[in-house]
């Protein structure tokens, strides 16, 4: 993958480092608000927020968010974005892993769909 993008170790880890918090970031969301479920008055937010998960997405998203401009600085920014559509699937994936979300047909295409087109993208100059 990656083959005439200007990729290097250092583009290639910063790629999957932002995928990797970029996921878990949001995995971290969606832990925070199942667990917040419970009660659903003023008090389950304030619970929410005082969850370590709702912190684990924060830094991950924080860190995403630096690792994201030091990529960008690096890669084409049509082919920086296309290949940050990564996270789509791997949310996907470990949502059903995690949470037992159901992935319908129509996700399942899409999820192909996205993957093809980051392979695409990451094969092309």
């Amino acid at each position: 993958m990656f083959w005439s993008l200007p990729i290097n170790t250092t583009v290639f880890t910063l790629w999957v480092l932002n995928a990797v918090l970029g996921s878990v970031g949001q995995l971290a969301f969606k832990a925070a608000a199942v667990d917040s479920l419970k009660d659903k008055h003023r008090s389950g937010w304030l619970r929410m927020v005082s969850r370590p998960y709702v912190w684990c997405g924060i830094f991950c998203y924080l860190a995403e968010f630096l690792l994201w401009i030091a990529f960008l600085s690096l890669v084409p920014l049509s082919a920086g974005v296309m290949l940050g559509s990564i996270n789509i699937v791997a949310v996907m994936v470990l949502g059903r892993i995690i949470f037992h979300e159901k992935i319908s047909l129509m996700r399942s295409l899409g999820i192909i769909c996205i993957s093809l087109g980051v392979a695409v993208v990451g094969l092309q100059g």
